[in-house]
């Protein structure tokens, strides 16, 4: 299912037209492989949140080459039909806030991603369990988002991004509400899904705490991309009390 990732390729996007236009991405270009986890980060205004809408299918490039996995989405106008099974069945997406269903359990919650998208329910509560456990909520599985931490509602919508598989997950700022150890965790359980999946994740963040944790980094500035190397600190080998984690 992941292929090749993610590229971008000389994406721009312009808003509004002639004096009043304003180009929120100028020239961005990124490469995520499979199973590798990028930070994405630059000042308010820069264009973070507009690169991610157009990655995420929500709004329209004004002109460049998207390739997601082995297909190449966009490449001077959508190339796929129906976006919305798109963002359904080969985005993930996390954000700051879990977003939860109040509604549904947890296993529904993150089961409900693979029912519209046509799994079996029986198939799609399996996927759902087996993320949750990997994720070490298991035992939670049958509980309500009101009765879970702050910490385990992460847990439970980082599983409902990667539960349909999808090739690349789109992470917006996904520890700015976590304390340093739990934001931490958060990093090493996104490393370990990447790995084990092979997804291409992107995480957008200002949180100081993890931007030590990746290998490279894509700083965007005035919509233009520039790629540096990261520190690339291990997640796993930081100490955090088990308490403490999401």
């Amino acid at each position: 299912m992941a292929g090749n990732g993610i590229r971008i390729e000389g994406v721009r996007k312009r808003y509004g037209q002639g004096d009043t236009a304003v180009d929120a991405l100028k020239d961005v270009n990124m490469v995520v492989a499979p199973g590798e986890v990028v930070g994405l980060i630059g000042p308010s205004g820069s264009g973070k949140s507009t690169l991610l809408k157009c990655l995420g299918a929500v709004i329209e490039p004004s002109a460049g080459r998207m390739t997601l996995g082995d297909e190449v989405i966009y490449d001077n106008g959508w190339k796929i039909r129906d976006l919305r099974a798109l963002r359904r069945d080969r985005i993930g997406f996390v954000f700051q806030a879990p977003y939860l269903i109040p509604f549904l359990d947890v296993t529904d919650n993150v089961a409900l991603l693979p029912m519209l998208a046509g799994v079996p329910n029986a198939e799609a509560r399996k996927r759902a369990r087996d993320l949750l456990e990997a994720l070490d909520v298991g035992h939670r599985a049958r509980a309500m988002p009101s009765s879970l931490s702050g910490g385990e509602q992460q847990r439970v919508a980082i599983a409902r991004g990667l539960v349909n598989r999808p090739p690349v997950v789109l992470a917006d700022e996904p520890t700015a509400p976590l304390d340093s150890e739990r934001a931490l965790a958060v990093i090493r359980i996104l490393n370990d899904m990447a790995q084990r999946f092979e997804t291409a994740v992107i995480v957008v963040t200002h949180d100081e705490k993890i931007i030590p944790t990746f290998k490279r980094i894509y700083h965007i500035r005035d919509g233009v991309t520039q790629e540096e190397a990261g520190e690339g600190q291990t997640p796993w080998a930081l100490q955090i009390p088990e308490e403490a984690t999401p």
